[in-house]
């Protein structure tokens, strides 16, 4: 694959853009499908994470980095964007947490000697890159022996350039379409969150896109010597679809999460 055809830099671009008004939003809580369906999940696989040293690889504001140091891990926050970085250290500043934040591509983690860390945790964020073995391999030299490395993404199954839903006559969705999975062409995407403001009120997030296939995944894993110990891919529960009915399309036909645990022996 050659998926250096968009830049980091020009990845930068994009989420310094996102910043003010994805920070916003998600502070006020309209990242419910994070806070209700991936991030219990993905903090189950983390474990206990108490006087651990943790890095957060694409920590944007810090919004899960700060959930990270609650739990009691000595954490430091690493992500592409400048802009999302000073959000992350106005919000460390308000509420100190021992939080240490760098502006740094995930592909290169030089401030950091080798095994540095217990645990690298990446929200949601080696998919929006361009170079996910260079990642790996940087994820790799900062890990001490044994240590975790946990990662959630969208599903790259299910989460294609070609995905939608297919609806009935009353708009109940009764299958999915997720065609274009093999095209690893980098693109743009852009949505809102379903919680968030009208289209009126705030623009859909311009999203870089690097799509790799499931296999690309955990084969490149493998090939960097982790050890796969577990794979999960997040549901919306029964009391979740009573409670929010829209959520039920996502627990009959597709998974949209994919999270990943694996460890340097």
């Amino acid at each position: 694959m050659n998926q250096e055809r968009m830049s980091e830099k020009e990845v930068t671009r994009y989420w310094d853009e996102n910043a003010d008004s994805w920070s916003e939003q998600v502070r006020k809580g309209r990242d419910v499908c994070r806070d209700l369906i991936n991030n219990p999940t993905f903090f189950r696989l983390t474990g206990n994470v108490i006087g651990k040293a943790v890095l957060d690889a694409g920590c944007g504001d810090g919004y899960n980095t700060r959930i990270l140091a609650r739990k009691g891990a000595r954490v430091v926050g690493v992500d592409i964007s400048p802009r999302m970085i000073e959000l992350a250290r106005e919000a460390e500043e308000k509420e100190p947490l021992g939080i240490r934040y760098e502006v740094a591509s995930f592909t290169d983690l030089s401030l950091f000697d080798d095994a540095s860390f217990d645990m690298v945790a990446s929200f949601m964020a080696v998919m929006d890159g361009p170079d996910y073995q260079g990642a790996l391999r940087e994820f790799r030299r900062v890990l001490r022996r044994k240590g975790k490395l946990v990662f959630s993404i969208t599903h790259p199954c299910f989460m294609t350039r070609g995905f939608g839903w297919i609806e009935d006559e009353k708009g109940e969705a009764i299958n999915v379409t997720a065609s274009d999975y093999f095209n690893d062409e980098p693109w743009v995407e852009r949505w809102g969150f379903s919680h968030g403001p009208s289209p009126n009120d705030a623009e859909p997030f311009a999203v870089p896109v690097f799509s790799r296939t499931l296999s690309d995944y955990i084969n490149t894993l493998i090939k960097l010597g982790f050890v796969l110990k577990r794979i999960e891919e997040p549901r919306p529960s029964r009391q979740l679809c009573k409670r929010n009915p829209r959520f039920q399309r996502w627990r009959d036909h597709a998974a949209n999460f994919l999270q990943l645990y694996a460890v340097k022996p």
